[in-house]
């Protein structure tokens, strides 16, 4: 006899359950309902329990064929879509609903009372994609016009169940309200549980910080992957083992907005709270903050704008000193120094209000030269050139340098005839290098001086240091002439 032994068989493909035939034959009815509560299913012993075909409940709504404005169709619409909302299943003990009679039975509407149980049916993408419901008729427990009374045991459990059903819908209620306040909070809110840090609930701001990833029962690991190599798991793992709250402080944290998207620095402040359970274990993790990124850059450039401010007062009062003396030194009596001093200080000033009026982020050339120029009438002067955006430094100095050349215009050249006239052209050279010159026609002759005053000085050393520019004077006997090269790169 050939002999078998138990496990001979393991190895054997199993029987494939049927889960359509199975949900067919369950004798219990049921019914699956879509995000829009279409009827998808039915199975035959929810047809029986309705008095409708399947044929007319799959795709049409559920409210459309069971319509029911009063307090059963409140709680039942109530009870699905606190499923939709929260992704957990939710119970009814109790709901009157009156159902429409068939055609057979004389038509018309008879009320029911049901006790039903709606579960979540999850997609692809962790969301509610379906509502499962068991429903059973319980009519029989309430005591008919007509009939007799029910029996005593089915009186109390009918008053029990009405109890149940008023408590659930109080709870529900509340449960609700602080679930809108959680979800509304202005900063993110996460509810972890389990040693793998499960998320069980995360508000409106967490789903922006994050960019709205699939996150409904993913531990923190799968939902946010990129925080591994940043300590933050190892965190909470800490915070799990020694049940005590951790407070982090504009801690930058790098988060993805999509699973293929390049991270972004992000500044955070949030609180680990551990949630304890009644045997004393850590039963998960809440998790609040706030997304503080914009504070912290708006410190830090605060904090650019103080040095930078420090930086240029020192600046002016090394300018405003360097006037004074070399102004001092080259007037003949104190109110010649006076009108001197008082127009180089005013030529500053203008430059400064240009520069003001872009937060001190730059000027455009053709601005900073009609400012100086225009005092002295449109038709006096002309300006060729391009559009330059000059940086704060660069256009201070060629401000103070282009007022120089202005005044010794009005006073010695150009400008000091009726006819004479100013032309300043300028261009981008290579490695974008400003390259410009002033011409002045139609003045008196120009004779060459080897005496160079305070104004020639500071026309051919403003540019140099760490502009790395220079301006070189010619006096030509037709009109002064005055050749400009400023790199505009990385040396401003």
């Amino acid at each position: 006899m050939e002999s078998h032994s138990p496990g001979a068989d393991l190895g054997a493909a199993r029987p494939q359950v049927d889960f359509e035939a199975l949900f067919e034959a369950l004798p219990s009815p049921y019914m699956i309902l879509d995000r829009d509560l279409r009827y998808v299913a039915a199975n035959a012993a929810y047809c029986a329990a309705t008095e409708q075909n399947r044929e007319v409940l799959i795709g049409r709504g559920l409210f459309e064929l069971f319509p029911n404005p009063d307090e059963g169709g409140r709680m039942l619409r109530a009870s699905l879509e606190r499923v939709l909302a929260t992704g957990r299943p939710d119970s009814l003990a109790l709901i009157p609903y009156a159902i429409p009679l068939a055609p057979e039975r004389g038509g018309g509407m008879e009320m029911r009372y049901w006790s039903a149980v709606h579960t979540p049916l999850m997609g692809p993408d962790g969301q509610v994609a379906f509502v499962l419901q068991n429903t059973v008729d319980v009519t029989a427990l309430r005591a008919q016009a007509g009939a007799p009374a029910p029996r005593q045991g089915e009186t109390q459990l009918l008053q029990r169940a009405e109890e149940v059903q008023r408590l659930n819908a109080s709870l529900a209620e509340e449960s609700m309200h602080l679930r809108d306040l959680i979800m509304q909070a202005p900063g993110f809110m996460v509810v972890l549980s389990g040693p793998d840090h499960v998320l069980e609930l995360v508000n409106n701001a967490y789903l922006k910080l994050v960019g709205g990833r699939p996150w409904v029962g993913k531990s923190i690991a799968e939902a946010l992957p990129e925080l591994a190599d940043q300590g933050y798991i190892a965190l909470l793992d800490q915070v799990t083992a020694t049940q005590q709250p951790f407070v982090g402080r504009a801690a930058l944290v790098g988060l993805q907005n999509s699973v293929d998207a390049p991270q972004e620095e992000r500044f955070l402040d949030f609180v680990l709270q551990p949630i304890l359970g009644a045997d004393g274990t850590t039963r998960g993790i809440f998790v609040e903050g706030s997304d503080v990124t914009d504070r912290i850059a708006a410190e830090t450039q605060q904090k650019f704008l103080l040095d930078e401010l420090n930086h240029r007062v020192k600046n002016t009062l090394a300018t405003v000193q360097a006037i004074a003396a070399q102004t001092l030194r080259h007037s003949p009596d104190p109110p010649a120094f006076r009108r001197a001093f008082e127009a180089r200080i005013m030529a500053l000033s203008a430059t400064h209000n240009l520069l003001t009026a872009t937060s001190w982020r730059g000027a455009e050339l053709r601005d900073v030269l009609s400012m100086e120029l225009s005092p002295y009438g449109a038709e006096r002067y002309g300006l060729e050139g391009g559009v330059v955006d000059l940086s704060a430094p660069a256009a201070l100095a060629l401000g103070m340098l282009v007022h120089e050349l202005a005044t010794n215009a009005a006073k010695h050249g150009a400008l000091s005839e009726p006819g004479g006239r100013v032309e300043v052209a300028w261009r981008l050279a290579p490695e974008s290098k400003l390259v410009l010159d002033w011409r002045e026609t139609g003045g008196p002759p120009v004779a060459v001086s080897t005496h160079r005053g305070f104004g020639s000085r500071l026309i051919e050393r403003s540019l140099r240091g760490d502009l790395a520019g220079a301006a070189v004077l010619a006096f030509h006997p037709d009109g002064l002439c005055c050749h400009i090269e400023l790199p505009l790169g990385p040396a401003i």
